[in-house]
């Protein structure tokens, strides 16, 4: 278990500040690594960049890319609000600084000892008096502390104006968009249940066929064009109410008969290298 203990040296500013800022970005990183529509929107993106560079998605890539960077700040946003209520991490930080400026504010009113041993004042190590270095203490406790609220304020705010924003310029009404996101769950659910059954059917048909040494039968699976189709990112237009980049894949008909050799070894190559 890492435990913070504030070094009251001219190191605290580093100190608290990786405290701060470090589980913030680890967060990030991570929520973005977990998030599926990211990874559905960089998958093969270098082999072929039109599917979302082209003219006609550039800018339904920036607005996805954006929803998922909102979504993916949640929990740093969280994990900073909720360090900066506790007040340690800020107090170590700000007592290390060398600003002239900050040194003015924090130390308003305090002696001389303020500005040359304001890094010991978490520790209680100063040759001010106990009752200044208490003050100082909880004056950068209120500051952090205020600074959590405002964060917090401010994140609320702005994701209830983002989400005013979206309904606002929907295509689609109140209804029509609950039925949009029961539909695209379902789907979802119906997805993995499916890559279940068929993963299962297939690598049944093709251990019990190596052990055998049998020729297999013909096992129906989608085009690679189907696929690199499916994956798309999906834009709804209401003359064509598809509700998922599958359901236009379905309604075009487009061709989901077998794929030759030659694709079904790139698939197989990739699949290993996931």
């Amino acid at each position: 278990v890492v435990a913070f203990k504030c070094p009251c040296s001219t190191e605290n500013l580093v100190y608290g500040l990786v405290f701060l800022f470090a589980p913030a970005w680890v967060l990030l990183i991570l929520g973005f690594f977990l998030n599926s529509k990211f990874w559905r929107l960089f998958t093969g993106c270098c082999v072929n960049p039109r599917n979302i560079f082209s003219k006609g998605h550039s800018c339904r890539f920036v607005y996805v890319l954006g929803q998922i960077a909102l979504s993916s700040l949640v929990a740093p946003t969280m994990w900073l609000s909720v360090a900066l209520l506790n007040g340690t991490f800020y107090e170590c930080a700000m007592s290390g600084t060398k600003s002239s400026r900050l040194l003015g504010l924090i130390c308003k009113g305090k002696p001389q000892e303020c500005w040359d041993e304001l890094h010991k004042v978490s520790c209680g190590k100063t040759s001010m008096t106990a009752a200044d270095n208490e003050e100082v203490k909880l004056s950068l406790q209120a500051q952090s502390q205020i600074l959590g609220w405002f964060i917090i304020c401010s994140a609320s705010f702005f994701s209830l104006l983002t989400t005013c924003c979206a309904r606002c310029r929907s295509q689609v009404s109140y209804l029509q968009l609950s039925f949009w996101k029961t539909y695209a769950q379902k789907e979802k659910e119906q997805l993995e249940n499916t890559f279940l059954e068929y993963a299962n059917k297939l690598s049944e048909r093709n251990v019990k066929c190596f052990f055998e040494k049998k020729r297999p039968d013909v096992f129906p699976m989608p085009t690679f064009a189907a696929w690199e189709a499916a994956s798309k990112l999906h834009s709804f237009h209401q003359s064509q109410q598809h509700y998922s980049t599958l359901h236009r894949v379905v309604e075009d008909g487009l061709d989901l008969g077998p794929e030759d050799d030659e694709t079904t070894m790139v698939l197989v190559g990739t699949a290993h290298s996931v």
